[in-house]
This record gives C-alpha cells, structure tokens and sequence, in this order.
C-alpha cells in the first residue's frame, strides 16, 4: 500500500461517516463522487490500482447498511422473485464465476485488447486470454458499483424521504460543478497545483488539454470524457424533476438545472454530447407520451423546445460555415471523431472485443478481460450472453418500477432518478471500456429500487388493513 497526500482526507471523512451514521451518508457519499481522482490509497501490486476515497465510502455504507436491525427483511423485500434487483443479484454470480474461470477455460483461445502493464508499459495491447490483475481490478470496481447499489436501496427504503435524496443531488451537482469552474480557472490562471491534493489516483491525467482554442473541463476527474458523463447524468436528472416537478419556485430545481447543464455543454466531451442528442430524443418522447405528468411550464418549455429545433439547427449550420472556431471546435469534436487515429483505434476494440464474444462460445472472457470501446461490445465480450440478458432484465424491471402510492414530490423524484440512470446508459453505448457502469448509476438504480420497494410495501400494508377492516364488518354484520 502506498499512502497519498488525500489519505488523510479519506480516513477523516470516514471518521464523520461512521459518527454520524447511514444517513447523513447519503450526503457524504453524493458529495464525495465528483472526486473521481482522489485516492486513499494506491495499490502497486495490484497492477497499480488505485483504492478511491469512494470507494472506502460505498463499503462503509454498505456495512453500516447491513449492519441495520431487521435486515433480513430489507434484503428479502429487495431481492424478491419479482424485483428488479433480483436478476443483478444473479448476474452477479455468474460475473464471479465467469472472471474466476473462463480466463483459464478459454487461454490462448483468442486474442484480447487489454490494459496490461505487464505485457506493455504504454497501455492498450493486443494479448493472448489469460488471467491477468485487470481480472480483480475490474471485478472490485463491478463490486463497488453492486455495494452502492444495495447500500443505497437499503437505506432509502428503510427512510424513503424524498427531500434527503433531492438535497443529496443538489449537494453532488454544486461539487461537480464547482471543481469544474476551479479546473477552468486554475489552469487559466496557471495554478493548477491547487487541486493536486485531491488528484492522487494512479490515473493518467489529461491536464490542460484544448479544444478548438478551449481548455477542456475535467474537473475532479482524469478527463473530460469522465467529467461530461456524470455531467450528463445529473442534466438528465434535473431536466426531469424540473418539467415534473410544481415546486420550481421554491426547491430552485432550475438553478441545478441550469448549473449541471453549463457543466454538460462545457466539458468538450464529444461522448457526452453524443449521449445528450440520444437523451435529448429519448426523453421528449417519453415525456410526450406521458404529457399528463408535465406540470403546465414544463409542458410549455417542452413545446417551445421542439419548435426551436429547427432554428437551432440552422443556426448551428450557419455558425458552422462562418465561424472558424465553431468550425473546428465540431470537427474535433463529433464530425471527424470516428475518422481519427482514435476512432479507429477504438472500432478495432469493438471488433475484437465482438470476435472475444463469439470465440468463448457467447459465454464471455470474464470481467477484465476485454477492453472494448462500446457497452454493448464490451458487455459481450466479458461477461457474454448470459450476463447481457440478466443486465437488460434489471434494467427493464427497474424503469417499470411505478410511483403506486407515493405522493407527488415522490413520484417526480422516482422519474427523475430513472431518467439520470436513462442519460448514462445512453452515454455508455456511445463510449464504456467495460460492462461496469459505476458507482452513479448504482446510486440512481439504488434510489430507484428502494423507493419502489418502500411504496410496495406501503401498498401492500394498506390493502392488509383494507381486508381486515373488510373482514371486521362482515363478522359484525
């Protein structure tokens, strides 16, 4: 173990967790994952892997989670026959099973792009199957995303509180964007030093980077790409409660709109704006079908959005042939992107990572094994067949999870929440390295699941209550 300057940042922060309990968690742990590059500990052993501040954060969630009196029963109602969590669960034990054994039952099989330090010092090679460290490192970071996942529905459904979730993503958006605009400055300014104290990871960090004459946003993470994600997620999410919500006035959802959009567009991440225009589609058609749930300024903003398309459209043509700098900056960054070096680079992960797929038998090369540059491809390749079909069940089951008997503000969270996890699964099938889609998403499905089976339960003890209340004036009569 190598310690780091944030290590002490880590252990202090883990210190005010377990003092002031689960709950207050949820802050904490909202609050502490835009530092996607601040480290407690760095692991050379372990192929140079680096144990992130969140990731001590999620486990010590998740322990004081399952620490909680009764729960056995949170974890049944979770992990029932007809739950959404049900079908991770066992995508869970066959990723385990799949990592542990196909890397052996199928080396030398078929070759792999993988991230190997001990094949090449560079980086990405193409290598013969076989186990590698990537294997445990990919594995604990799939387990990571699974531990925030649980954590989270454990304690949401134990205090399914919608203010304490809307307050966790207001704190999560303010850092995000906060260290974004402390990036942008200090590297103007040439001090970029100050936030070297929370960049300790073993990451390769793309400081300073320009797009088109503008410095690329990474904020408290290693490169835009990484930055625009959760950018794009907390958009989706703010866009959706905003248009639901009819409290606009006084939970000021349009300030974190505002402000997680600003983060979007300014990021110069071409995979996020790619994943914007499919969100962007996506969400006016679900929201157009169900126009009866958009309070009556988002009806107008959603109006007034599609009937400016057009003009947006042309405008971006026209500043596209007269403006050189408009010219370059969407070169760069959409129109030559699959044309460069990069793109075809990362076409041929794909490719192999498809060929990975059909050379196992569809069974997957395991977790870690396959560096491809496409969730669907990367899905395929690692964890095969079996493992996409139980990951689309969980997702299915989980955007079918509907508001029952939760009351307004409930209800607008719960689509919100849907529709942040919505904005980066569409962003991974533009761009995803390996199946896992990170702690975020773990903590959106989380929420999502432990409000669903919070109201389930809710349900079902008014209708238990009904039928004795039914049963008593039977007997009476």
């Amino acid at each position: 173990m190598q310690p780091v300057a944030s290590t002490p940042i880590a252990f202090a922060i883990i210190l005010v967790l377990l003092l002031r309990g689960p709950y207050t968690g949820l802050y904490i742990l909202a609050g502490i994952m835009p530092f996607g590059m601040m480290a407690a500990i760095n692991l050379p052993a372990v192929g140079g892997m680096s144990m992130m501040v969140s990731d001590l954060v999620v486990l010590t969630m998740l322990a004081l989670a399952l620490l909680r009196v009764d729960v056995g029963r949170d974890l049944a109602a979770i992990f029932a026959p007809r739950s959404a969590a049900l079908p991770l669960l066992v995508m869970f034990a066959y990723i385990v099973f799949a990592t542990a054994f196909f890397p052996r039952l199928f080396a030398g099989h078929t070759e792999v792009f993988s991230l190997s330090r001990e094949a090449n010092e560079d980086g990405i090679v193409s290598i013969p199957l076989g186990p590698s460290s990537g294997n445990i490192s990919q594995l604990f970071r799939f387990c990571l995303s699974l531990a925030s996942f649980l954590a989270t529905a454990i304690i949401v459904r134990r205090r399914p509180d919608a203010d304490l979730l809307v307050r966790a993503m207001k704190i999560m958006t303010g850092i995000h964007v906060g260290l974004g605009l402390i990036d942008i400055i200090s590297n103007t300014g040439g001090f970029a030093w100050i936030l070297d104290p929370i960049r300790t990871a073993n990451y390769a960090l793309t400081l300073g980077q320009e797009m088109a004459g503008l410095k690329r946003m990474i904020g408290g993470y290693p490169e835009a790409s990484s930055y625009g994600l959760y950018a794009l997620g907390l958009f989706a999410f703010w866009l959706s409660y905003w248009l639901s919500s009819r409290n606009d006035g006084k939970g000021g959802a349009g300030i974190w709109l505002a402000l997680s959009a600003f983060a979007l567009f300014r990021c110069t991440s071409s995979s996020a704006y790619l994943g914007f225009a499919a969100y962007y589609f996506v969400f006016l058609s679900i929201w157009l079908v169900k126009g009866q749930a958009i309070s009556r300024p988002g009806a107008s903003i959603v109006i007034v959005a599609i009937a400016i398309l057009p003009l947006a459209a042309m405008a971006a043509y026209v500043a596209y042939a007269l403006l050189p700098g408009f010219e370059a900056f969407i070169d760069r960054s959409l129109l030559n992107k699959m044309n460069s070096d990069s793109g075809e680079e990362r076409m041929s992960w794909n490719a192999q990572a498809l060929k990975n797929f059909a050379d196992t038998s569809f069974l997957g090369a395991g977790i870690g094994s396959v560096r491809a540059s496409n969730w669907v491809a990367a899905t395929l390749g690692s964890i095969g067949l079996p493992g996409m079909i139980l990951y689309l069940v969980f997702f299915v089951r989980m955007f079918a999870t509907r508001p029952g008997t939760m009351d307004r503000a409930s209800a607008s969270l719960l689509m919100a929440l849907k529709m942040g996890c919505l904005g980066m699964i569409l962003r991974f099938l533009v761009v995803a390295a390996t199946p896992n889609m990170g702690v975020f998403v773990g903590f959106l499905a989380g929420a999502v699941v432990g409000l669903g089976t919070a109201d389930r339960q809710r349900s079902g003890a008014h209708g238990q209550t009904a039928r004795m209340r039914m049963g008593g004036n039977r007997g009476h009569a």
